[in-house]
């Protein structure tokens, strides 16, 4: 195994000067001896996002490939949280890219993951949605109503966000904790009267349910609490720092090429997830693009921190965590 060499005192303090001027933690902060104990990761993905594209097009397992680590597919999930359990099982090595919110909850049900990667996106699509013609128009129209969303995860936090906005107390609206498969439905027979949601499940069950936008995050939300992420086992990151970097690596890289080509990126996912052209054409309007942000960058964990104390004051998070505690090192 290959390690780093030692830099000189000089060396050490021009390089920490220059990532403090970064905002970035200084050299060794977030370092880890440069490790590899396997030549396979495997990856989870879903019918939506980075990872689908990073899996379609297959430009990643080729840069994966050129330094001799071999990529195996575990898939598709419906949602983050069950990509959280194969990491903590020790089925997958990296979950598929999902909300920052389940993973802070997993992290803190003593589930040994760790970030390595973070993600934000835009334009943000995740919205409260209820079926044409049933009298919900707004917000406070939800009173006495129910509402489907993911527990600890981006669909709790959006309702409870704004019910805060429009001075409604949770209480007043029940709280159905259904995943995306069983939620979509619901909504449909209308065992539920509304369901928050992200895309691209969101605008589906809108075109086909002749449902309307509630609450739009992007819209409505004049702050960021719910973040993407990809996660890994501490484990797999002490014992595979390489991979570790040279998957944080590629996902930039198809970052940089999806916000290059967008109307080839959204055709891409459209292509495997199944869903109609008016969808396409949505997202292509929209332009999203999609900027990562490595775990070393200490303004953004900050602001993470913010968002986990603020969900941890509403009760979506149980306790307190400290968010740079559980940052890969690599």
């Amino acid at each position: 195994m290959s390690s780093f060499l030692t830099p000189s005192r000089r060396q050490f303090l021009a390089l920490a000067g220059a990532g403090a001027a970064a905002g970035l933690l200084p050299f060794g902060a977030n370092a880890a001896p440069d490790t590899r104990n396997t030549d396979t990761v495997r990856l989870t993905w879903g019918f939506h996002g980075l990872t689908l594209i990073a899996k379609e097009r297959g430009t990643f397992e080729k840069a994966l490939a050129e330094k001799g680590i071999k990529v195996e597919w575990l898939g598709p999930f419906p949602n983050h949280a069950p990509t959280l359990q194969a990491v903590t099982g020790g089925s997958a090595d990296f979950g598929f890219g999902g909300s920052t919110t389940p993973a802070l909850a997993a992290i803190i049900a003593g589930s040994p993951l760790v970030f390595s990667q973070f993600v934000l996106y835009e334009p943000r699509t995740t919205a409260i949605i209820a079926k044409d013609g049933s009298g919900i128009d707004k917000v406070s129209d939800l009173v006495g109503k129910s509402v489907a969303v993911n527990r600890s995860g981006l669909g709790e936090f959006l309702l409870v966000a704004a019910l805060e906005k429009n001075g409604i107390d949770r209480s007043k609206v029940k709280f159905v904790y259904l995943n995306p498969p069983d939620a979509a439905p619901a909504l449909a027979s209308g065992k539920v009267d509304a369901w928050s949601m992200w895309s691209p499940g969101v605008d589906i069950a809108r075109l086909e349910y002749k449902a309307h936008d509630i609450f739009l995050e992007g819209r409505d939300l004049e702050f960021y609490i719910d973040y993407s992420s990809y996660v890994t086992s501490r484990k797999f990151s002490q014992e595979n720092s390489q991979i570790v970097r040279a998957v944080a690596a590629a996902y930039e890289e198809e970052a940089k090429w999806v916000n290059g080509n967008v109307v080839e990126a959204e055709t891409i996912v459209q292509k495997r997830a199944g869903y109609s052209d008016v969808i396409r054409d949505q997202f292509i309007e929209r332009r999203r693009t999609y900027k990562l942000i490595p775990v070393t960058d200490t303004a953004f964990v900050a602001d993470l921190q913010k968002a986990a104390d603020w969900l941890v004051a509403r009760k979506i998070l149980p306790e307190p965590i400290t968010v740079s505690d559980h940052l890969a090192q690599f």
